[in-house]
């Protein structure tokens, strides 16, 4: 039996098959709901999965996932959770550009202790598909700290995929925020392709972490910023461009231009993007 359509196109010598296999359901039936990406889609995808593979520190993914990788699953906000021995217990850290400090969003999902079980529950019984939640309807995680945090920015719909171990316990979850306006078309059918890229690259994160032995105390002692350049850095990492943060501090755009050159140069990174990614990692705007 085959299912989907074969294409053939011939230009000169060269054959081109391309032949589209559609996933069944667990009851053996198509997903009624299964098309496939168009062109820029697939390019947005691929794009994506070749950037996870150059993922190796924390501000790399930091880039990645509120770089590119909004093309495809459009959030607010990130929490990655990473089950932490026991199956409901996991360890989480939040990415974003749009909320001022993402360190909340990690404390309120560890403070939570209903988050994890009910996240989990939920992605179970959805068949270990992404699950979407409108914090609006209620429900168990609604109710919880995370959900109240998520609501501040008015990030009330929540897309939850993850990883499992062959035993069928959750090795990793992944929370996507989103403000239902800035939402992406396909989002789940997006995030089920690339979630299992995202688990193995944030692994390597971690690992490269502990390899380097550098604990949050010595990130912090490192911090290369004057007040004013973690000032400036500050506001880019909420959005603000030279000409706003000039007018917050009563400076001229051409002094803040300034500033963020020497950001760059002493984050060694090149753009402001990464500087904001390097910042992180040394907790320079967590602290």
């Amino acid at each position: 039996m085959q299912f989907g359509h074969t294409t053939e196109v011939t230009k000169d010598t060269r054959v081109i098959r391309i032949a589209d296999a559609a996933p069944e359901a667990a009851s053996g039936e198509l997903r009624a709901d299964f098309a496939l990406p168009d062109v820029l889609q697939l390019e947005g995808l691929i794009l994506n999965l070749d950037a996870a593979l150059r993922v190796h520190t924390r501000p790399h993914f930091f880039s990645w996932t509120q770089g590119i990788l909004q093309s495809l699953v459009r959030h607010e906000v990130l929490v990655c959770a990473l089950r932490n021995g026991q199956p409901l217990s996991f360890r989480a850290e939040a990415y974003s550009t749009h909320a001022a400090n993402a360190g909340a969003f990690s404390d309120a999902f560890a403070q939570d202790t209903g988050a994890a079980p009910n996240l989990v529950r939920g992605w179970e019984e959805n068949g270990f598909r992404p699950l979407a939640i409108d914090l609006a309807e209620g429900g168990p995680f609604a109710a919880g700290a995370l959900a109240r945090e998520l609501a501040r920015i008015g990030a009330s719909r929540v897309l939850v995929h993850g990883t499992h171990d062959p035993s069928g316990q959750a090795a990793s979850l992944f929370v996507f925020a989103s403000q239902p306006a800035t939402l992406r078309p396909r989002q789940d059918y997006f995030a089920e392709l690339v979630v299992p890229a995202m688990h193995v690259a944030w692994l390597r994160t971690q690992l490269v972490r502990n390899e380097g032995g550098a604990g949050p105390k010595a990130a912090a002692a490192a911090n290369p910023l004057t007040a004013r350049e973690k000032e400036i850095l500050g506001w880019i990492y909420l959005g603000k461009s030279n000409y706003e943060i000039g007018a917050i501090l009563k400076i001229s755009p051409l002094t803040v231009k300034n500033h963020v050159q020497k950001i760059l140069r002493k984050l060694d990174v090149v753009n402001r993007t990464q500087a904001i990614g390097k910042a992180l990692e040394l907790r320079i705007l967590n602290t």
